[in-house]
């Protein structure tokens, strides 16, 4: 089906951007899922090597020092219990996507990974309403959650080409009442969209300021990277080398960005910008395809508003 796709437009020229001298943490809430069954049994993405032997132990120190960073500067954890049998369930960030207090939970592509979905979707309907979340059940289109699913305060930026169907972008916005911005990757080893894209800061809801993000170009077509530039012209363009460490596979609070210890460039980049880069050594789970980002979903509460949102749209790359 073709999507009617009316267009979201980028900010105006003149509006206010983030500064290197003015970067300012804002307190996250996160769900993470400890490492205790994380194996490579199997070989969904171009980083699984069935052959490469795998210690879980070890992932489990990684993992505990990855949260236990977000818990030093002010960030809020909570821990989904992992379920034997599903060794990819650590990472977190696929099995939903939370925007304004509402909660979507994944259907993943592969038969693998889609007890997941299930198991995500009983948290959000069990524990997301003390955290003042509302779940609307599992995604009837094929969606892997913010792998593919990225708010940038603004704008859903969605991921397709490998896991995440365009079909599921127009649920997505209908859903969550969001809009949603089509990007297609083109390079399998980046099959989710956090692999090949960070939002490093996210712009004001009434338009204000400037979204900023980090992408890798040459993963996406060329009429993606063109709605790219256009709408985020000072993005950071990460190297192949970054790139290829998962070094896009971050998250940041606005001013602290938690990525991998291996990506040494995008440091230097991150900083050049203001922003205080946070190396977290997850060389095991870097083995099943993912790092900091895949390991962490953002549970985004509902912000007070003083009118009602405006009708969700979902745009599509130009062609």
């Amino acid at each position: 089906m073709t999507l009617i796709t009316p267009p979201v437009a980028p900010p105006e020229p003149g509006t206010a951007t983030h500064t290197a001298r003015d970067r300012t943490a804002t307190p996250r809430h996160f769900l993470m899922c400890p490492p205790v069954h994380f194996d490579v049994v199997y070989a969904i993405n171009p980083w699984m090597d069935v052959t490469v032997p795998v210690d879980a132990g070890h992932a489990v120190v990684q993992w505990q020092a990855l949260k236990a960073a977000y818990e030093s500067r002010g960030h809020t954890v909570d821990v989904i219990s992992p379920e034997p049998g599903l060794p990819d369930m650590v990472y977190a960030a696929n099995g939903g996507v939370v925007v304004g207090g509402k909660a979507l939970a994944a259907r993943f592509t592969f038969p693998e990974r889609r007890p997941e979905g299930v198991a995500y979707e009983a948290w959000l309907r069990e524990s997301g309403p003390v955290r003042g979340l509302v779940s609307l059940g599992q995604a009837a289109e094929r969606n892997e959650g913010e792998g593919d699913l990225l708010w940038d305060g603004q704008v859903m930026l969605a991921g397709t080409g490998f896991r995440t169907t365009r079909a599921a972008h127009a649920e997505v916005a209908e859903r969550l009442g969001v809009d949603v911005l089509t990007l297609e990757l083109v390079d399998p080893r980046f099959y989710h969209l956090d692999t090949a894209l960070a939002v490093l800061s996210t712009g004001g809801p009434d338009g204000g300021t400037r979204a900023e993000i980090a992408y890798f170009p040459e993963a996406f077509t060329p009429e993606s990277r063109a709605t790219l530039r256009e709408r985020y012209p000072d993005a950071v363009e990460a190297t192949e080398a970054d790139a290829a460490v998962l070094g896009l596979n971050a998250v940041s609070d606005g001013r602290h960005v938690f990525l991998t210890d291996r990506a040494t460039g995008m440091h230097a980049a991150l900083r050049d910008r203001g922003f205080e880069p946070v190396g977290i050594d997850l060389s095991e789970l870097l083995k099943g395809g993912g790092s900091v980002k895949c390991c962490t979903l953002e549970l985004r509460p509902d912000p007070a508003r003083a009118t009602a949102p405006a009708a969700p749209v979902v745009k599509e790359a130009r062609a």
